[in-house]
């Protein structure tokens, strides 16, 4: 294989001809299809003897704990059986007999959850002292005493058992619109052919657009950053139409369960306050001038007059390099994760020379990168694009902290506890990413090398608190004009988009200018499938510096109590615990401490320029 330093377009795309060590290795889920789909049968043919309970959940302890019991194993092995469905669609998504395979575990799903429906709504029924004393006297329902306090919290928005029944039946039908974008954006979208500065045709697609708005060239980038969203507006009415139904979708929800809001339905099941997702996008807005001081020291080390949105992915430093092969990457994260301990990085060690990941682009794979930690009794896996840039090895540091905390919660609690909430998902990812940094920077003195570097930090902020408050600012919005009655259509998620970027970027300000384009942009997101999901970046981010300070400072104690956080997967709401980790994500304070590091770093490379006379 060619070096993947040389970017996308130098990498082997053909799957067939990537080496296996690069690719996951899915027969620790099921030796093969065959083996998945007894197990997928078998599931189904248990699913219906849930029924055997129904009625009879008050009448003792134990009937009660033999039914969540039952519930729970059929949870997990459809977990698992989704997985590795999920993982096959995803690693070619224009096969469609493995499309079919992930559709037949949605469908599965429904039916259980349409089967398991009359449980909350019956524990409801009977008294809170009746669920208390069996909990005191049955040992099995001890891990199930979270949960069924939860419901209990949430009983005003519990429905009966016929509609809870019917909401649960709904269920491939509310995944329709994410679906159909998830095909067309990244197997049937007819991406653009340019001829770039090198003489040589570069086909678009979304992998490529990731690596190639980077490229040296200023003519290049806006080229390809102009083709590929000029490409993405040909279908505006297209895409508006798979958001409109994600939208309409949540609201149907939201009415469903009588919330105020669409924001209220997301919020309450991890018990969020509502006023936590307020006050980022708030704190983020007041900040804003801090943000423009980074673009503005952007355009000054690039050297232009006028900062554009295409020159966001540019290397600062023309100079320095940044490329790393797979193995080289491999070695930088696991040494930077060695404040964690041994078993962390031996258990890092394990997911590279175990295959639990898919690393390289290729032709029909899923675009971005993520981790599933849903085969309990297995271990997770992660999807990568990786494209041999900084920028990717961070990504890869990012998903692994997402594994390591799959890894430990499903090793520490039991299945009904493992599934940390997605409030706190990304700490663990940006922890990493923090100590990935400073371990490169430990290991460089050279100013250039340096003030790259500094710059990929300055850019994770950039990424993971700003941009992500700004599509949180977005999807709140999109979201309220639907509460309003208002048509969500490709044209009007355009202008509202074009607006929101403009103001973050200064663009009337002439900080950075946002070309007409960019309004195409939202459709590139497909995180706005995952209904209020991205502000938990920006949250989760400014959460995690402030206990990786305190890691990073030889604080053994906040090391010890970091690494019981990774271990507790759900057994407490988010916010408590974090709280318990040692971060109030209810202040002002973790965004007040992330503006304050994001100042330090640019006076750092301010500091390097002067000296360097520029």
């Amino acid at each position: 294989m060619a070096a993947v330093g040389l970017g996308v377009a130098a990498q082997e795309r053909d799957r067939a001809r990537i080496p296996d060590k690069y690719k996951w290795n899915l027969a620790d889920i099921y030796p093969d299809d065959a083996a998945w789909r007894a197990a997928k049968e078998k599931t189904a043919g248990e699913i219906g003897g849930l029924k055997s309970y129904q009625g009879r959940l008050a009448s003792s302890a134990q009937v009660l704990a033999d039914a969540l019991e039952r519930m729970s194993a059929l949870d997990k092995a459809l977990s698992r059986e989704y997985v590795y469905a999920s993982l096959l669609a995803d690693q070619d998504t224009r096969d469609a007999a493995r499309q079919g395979m992930k559709q037949e575990m949605v469908q599965l799903y429904s039916t259980f959850a349409a089967q398991a429906a009359f449980i909350e709504p019956e524990v409801l029924k009977a008294d809170r002292a009746t669920i208390d004393r069996f909990v005191a006297s049955e040992p099995r329902l001890a891990v199930y005493k979270f949960y069924l306090a939860d419901i209990a919290r949430r009983a005003a928005h519990t429905l009966s058992e016929p509609e809870e029944k019917l909401l649960a039946s709904a269920g491939p039908l509310a995944g329709a619109s994410s679906d159909a974008y998830n095909i067309l954006a990244n197997a049937d979208f007819p991406y653009p052919t340019i001829t770039l500065s090198d003489g040589k045709p570069h086909k678009i697609d979304q992998a490529a657009y990731a690596d190639l708005r980077a490229l040296p060239d200023r003519g290049d980038r806006q080229k390809v950053m102009s083709s590929f969203f000029d490409a993405l507006g040909g279908f505006s009415g297209t895409f508006g139409t798979t958001m409109s139904g994600e939208v309409q979708k949540v609201r149907f929800y939201a009415n469903a369960r009588k919330y105020p809001s669409d924001l209220a339905l997301a919020l309450d099941g991890p018990n969020i306050p509502l006023s936590v997702y307020t006050r980022l996008v708030e704190g983020v807005n007041r900040n804003l001038p801090a943000f423009h001081r980074y673009l503005q020291l952007r355009r000054r080390m690039m050297g232009v007059s006028e900062l554009h949105y295409y020159d966001l992915y540019a290397p600062l430093v023309d100079s320095v390099k940044l490329e790393y092969t797979p193995e080289e990457a491999e070695q930088h994260v696991l040494a930077a994760m060695k404040p964690l301990g041994d078993e962390y990085v031996t258990t890092l060690k394990k997911a590279f020379d175990e295959r639990w990941i898919d690393l390289l682009p290729s032709e029909g794979k899923r675009s971005g990168a993520y981790s599933d930690g849903g085969a309990y009794d297995v271990h997770p896996y992660m999807l990568i694009n990786f494209n041999g840039k900084y920028a990717d090895v961070s990504t890869l540091a990012h998903e692994l902290g997402h594994t390591m905390q799959s890894y430990f919660s499903n090793k520490a609690q039991p299945y009904p506890l493992a599934n940390y909430p997605i409030f706190v998902a990304e700490v663990a990812s940006t922890f990493n990413e923090s100590l990935l940094i400073d371990h490169m920077l430990a290991s460089i003195d050279d100013d250039d090398a340096r003030l790259s570097l500094l710059g990929n930090y300055l850019e994770n902020i950039k990424g993971t608190v700003f941009r992500q408050a700004q599509f949180a600012e977005f999807e709140l919005k999109m979201h309220e004009m639907a509460e309003k009655g208002q048509p969500i259509v490709g044209d009007a998620l355009a202008k509202l988009y074009l607006d929101i970027t403009r103001r973050y970027y200064g663009s009337d300000q002439g900080v950075c200018i946002v070309d007409d384009y960019i309004q195409h942009e939202w459709s590139y997101i497909p995180h706005f499938y995952r209904d209020f999901y991205v502000y938990q970046y920006a949250t989760s981010f400014t959460a995690s510096l402030a206990l990786a300070e305190k890691v990073k400072s030889g604080d053994a104690a906040a090391t010890r109590r970091y690494l019981d956080f990774l271990h507790a997967g759900g057994s407490k709401y988010p916010i408590d615990l974090l709280k318990e980790a040692g971060v109030d994500m209810t202040t002002d304070e973790p965004l007040e401490l992330t503006v304050k590091a994001m100042n330090r770093v640019m006076d750092e490379m301010e500091q390097i320029l002067a000296k360097k006379g520029k």
